[in-house]
C-alpha cells in the first residue's frame, strides 16, 4: 500500500515537468506564423511570433511549455529595440506534435538551426530555459561554421546541462506504459497546480485562471505522446562526451539562475560557469525554477544589460 501511495504522488508530481507554464497562445491570435522546417516527408510546422526591430533575439521555452512563458519579457525587449521571436518546440504549443520518436534535444536543435536558417537570422542572441537551454547548447556546437557563425550570443536559463539525479516522476513518465497511464491519471488541472507550486518559490504568484491557461494547451492531440517522448530523450546518452565540449564555446555567454530552483540546482549553473569560457552567472533571489515568469522584470534586465555589451 506504501508503494502505491508513493506512486500515486509521483504521478501528481508529473506535472512538475508535464505543466510548467504550458500555457499557449491563441490559434486565432494574428501575430502567430507557422515556417514548415525538415527535410522530405519529416517537415515540422513551428508556431513562432515575431515583433520588434533590431538585433534578433530568439527564446527557447522549457519542458511541457511553450512560447506563453515568455509574454512578459517579448514585450519588454522588443520595446528596447529588439527584434524578439519566441518559438514553440515541436510537440509544445501550438506547433506541430507528429506521433514519431524524434523528440530529443538534437533533433530539437537541427528545427531551430533550419528555423534560423530559413528567417535568415544574423547576429543572433538565443534565448533558452530549461530544455530550451539543452536545445541552445547544441546550436552553439554546431559543427556546421556557417550556421554557427548566425548566433553571437546565448543566454542559458535554469538550463538542462549535464548528467543529473531525474525526479522519480520524470522517471515515471519516461517508463513504458506506466507514463502514459499515469499522464491520463491525474487530472491536468491538478497536475498544473501541483507543478507551480513546486517551479513557483512564491505561489501567491499564480492562480486558478494561471492554472487553467496552463493545463488547456495540454489536451490537443499528441501533446501527451510529445511529453513522454521528450521525457525519455531530454538527457542524451552521449550528454557526458557532449558537456565536454562546452568548453569550445567562445561566443558570450548569460547565465541566469534562481537560487531556489527546486527542479535544476544551482550548482549545475555554476558548473556551467565554469565550463564556459566567456560566460557570466547571475541569480535571481527568492525565485523558483521559472524567473521569466516569477521575477520578469529583474530578468528582462539582465537580459537588456547583457544586450547592450
Amino acid at each position: 500500500m506504501m508503494k502505491m501511495t508513493a506512486k500515486f504522488y509521483a504521478l501528481l508530481l508529473v506535472g512538475v515537468m508535464l505543466a510548467s507554464c504550458s500555457g499557449a497562445y491563441r490559434t486565432e491570435d494574428a501575430n502567430v506564423r507557422y515556417a514548415s522546417v525538415g527535410t522530405g516527408t519529416q517537415k515540422v510546422r513551428l508556431a513562432y511570433r515575431d515583433q520588434g526591430t533590431g538585433k534578433p533575439v530568439l527564446l527557447l521555452h522549457g519542458f511541457g511549455a511553450s512560447s506563453y512563458t515568455w509574454r512578459h519579457v517579448e514585450p519588454a525587449l522588443a520595446a528596447a529595440g529588439h527584434r524578439v521571436l519566441t518559438v514553440d518546440l515541436k510537440g509544445f504549443g501550438l506547433s506541430d506534435k507528429p506521433l514519431d520518436k524524434s523528440y530529443s534535444i538534437f533533433d530539437q536543435a537541427a528545427l531551430i538551426s533550419a528555423f534560423i536558417e530559413q528567417l535568415k537570422l544574423k547576429e543572433l542572441t538565443v534565448v533558452g530555459h530549461s530544455l530550451g537551454g539543452g536545445v541552445t547548447l547544441v546550436l552553439a556546437l554546431e559543427k556546421d561554421k556557417i550556421k554557427r557563425k548566425r548566433i553571437s550570443k546565448i543566454v542559458l536559463i535554469d538550463s538542462i546541462a549535464y548528467s543529473q539525479n531525474i525526479p522519480i516522476a520524470f522517471n515515471i513518465l519516461r517508463t513504458p506504459v506506466l507514463g502514459t497511464i499515469g499522464s491520463r491519471l491525474v487530472p491536468l488541472d491538478v497536475q498544473t497546480r501541483v507543478a507551480l507550486r513546486l517551479a513557483y518559490f512564491d505561489n501567491s504568484k499564480f492562480d486558478s485562471s494561471d492554472v487553467k491557461q496552463y493545463a488547456d494547451p495540454l489536451k490537443a492531440k499528441g501533446s501527451r505522446h510529445a511529453m513522454i517522448q521528450t521525457a525519455r530523450q531530454i538527457l542524451p546518452e552521449n550528454l557526458p562526451e557532449l558537456s565536454n565540449r562546452y568548453k569550445t564555446i567562445k561566443i558570450p555567454a548569460l547565465i541566469i539562475w534562481c537560487d531556489h530552483d527546486r527542479v535544476i540546482k544551482p550548482i549545475i549553473g555554476l558548473r556551467l560557469h565554469d565550463d564556459l569560457p566567456n560566460s557570466t552567472f547571475r541569480v535571481v533571489r527568492k525565485c523558483g525554477h521559472m524567473p521569466q515568469e516569477e521575477k520578469p522584470q529583474q530578468t528582462v534586465q539582465l537580459l537588456q544589460d547583457f544586450l547592450k555589451r
